[in-house]
């Protein structure tokens, strides 16, 4: 069932396929919204060194997590001793450093998702209802796959 625009909005550009389309040159033409002015070669590329360098970032954070996890596992098999304190300490140290590694290898899936999307064109488009996502809204959060509305959307549910 297809829905109208809400009201007071502009009403969505023609749709094209995920894909974005390719100019002359053969570089990636983004998607943008009705307002917002097209994106130039530069910015796709200051896009793509920010992805690329939170991507090295995060590379690093998940080795040094799982190192401390990797210690933190070792000295559990030294034991505790007889503290029941220690013994929680401990525990509560590697469910920390599990809920840190998990969420880095989440946000590194995230920023490679979005260097894949950058490289087959389809950066910038909404992966829920096709439309453009935004060029602000990627500027502020490059990783982002839903355009605000969906989002707003997922995260009422």
């Amino acid at each position: 069932m297809k829905t109208s625009a809400p009201a007071g909005s502009a009403a969505p550009a023609k749709k094209t396929s995920a894909k974005s389309a390719r100019s002359s040159t053969g570089s990636a033409v983004l998607r943008v919204r009705g307002t917002e002015t097209p994106w130039t070669a530069k910015e796709i590329r200051e896009t793509r060194t920010e992805l690329e360098a939170e991507r090295a970032k995060a590379l690093g954070d998940l080795h040094i997590a799982e190192a401390d996890l990797q210690g933190l596992l070792r000295e559990a098999g030294e034991g505790a001793g007889d503290d029941q304190a220690d013994a929680g300490a401990s525990i509560g140290g590697r469910d920390y450093e599990m809920t840190l590694a998990a969420g880095t290898r989440d946000k590194l899936d995230q920023i490679e998702h979005a260097l894949e999307r950058l490289a087959d064109g389809s950066y910038g488009v909404c992966e829920n209802c096709g439309n453009a996502i935004g060029k602000l809204r990627l500027q502020a959060a490059p990783r982002a796959t839903l355009c605000v509305d969906c989002k707003t959307k997922q995260e009422s549910r």
